[in-house]
């Protein structure tokens, strides 16, 4: 059984783990592999993480099945000042994906969106990842595109993906 449970500053190597196993795979065949260093060191060193949480208000959680976390997620409440929770992140290990890890994950964030009064969920992804099938199976559907810069001439190009809660 699948069990979502926040995390904490403890749980860090943890969700960097899973980050730099998930990422190569989710990532490799879309961005450079510099560019994916450079995201991955840059998104999950123990100063970003801390900051998400301390500066930014991202609440982390894990997905376990015993006593192995099998993937997390990231969410914020009232985005953009709006009644919406945004999931930043949410990577499920590639041994453990199609088991109900990215469902449990989404559920679980979904839940805890209607306690805060959210109306929406949103979140962004990679115009060329694979998980936008995912997405659209969880309800998401796409609502625009952008394009976030970032140093080094790297460039997000992603879909804005909302469903209801």
């Amino acid at each position: 059984m699948i069990t979502v449970l926040p995390a904490t500053a403890t749980d860090f190597d943890t969700i960097r783990s899973i980050a730099y196993e998930t990422w190569p795979i989710a990532y490799g065949e879309i961005l450079s592999k510099a560019q994916l260093d450079y995201m991955l060191g840059a998104f999950y060193n123990d100063t970003a993480l801390k900051e998400s949480v301390s500066q930014r208000g991202h609440h982390f959680v894990l997905a376990n099945e015993g006593n192995q976390t099998l993937g997390f997620a990231s969410f914020e409440w009232n985005y953009d000042h709006q009644k919406q929770t945004k999931i930043h992140k949410i990577y499920i290990l590639p041994s453990a994906q199609g088991k109900g890890v990215g469902k449990a994950l989404i559920d679980y964030i979904a839940s805890e969106a209607r306690k805060q009064g959210s109306l929406a969920l949103c979140l962004n992804v990679n115009r060329f990842n694979k998980a936008i099938t995912f997405y659209e199976k969880m309800g998401f559907s796409i609502t625009s595109e952008v394009n976030i810069e970032l140093e080094h001439g790297y460039l997000m190009e992603d879909y804005v993906m909302e469903r209801p809660v």
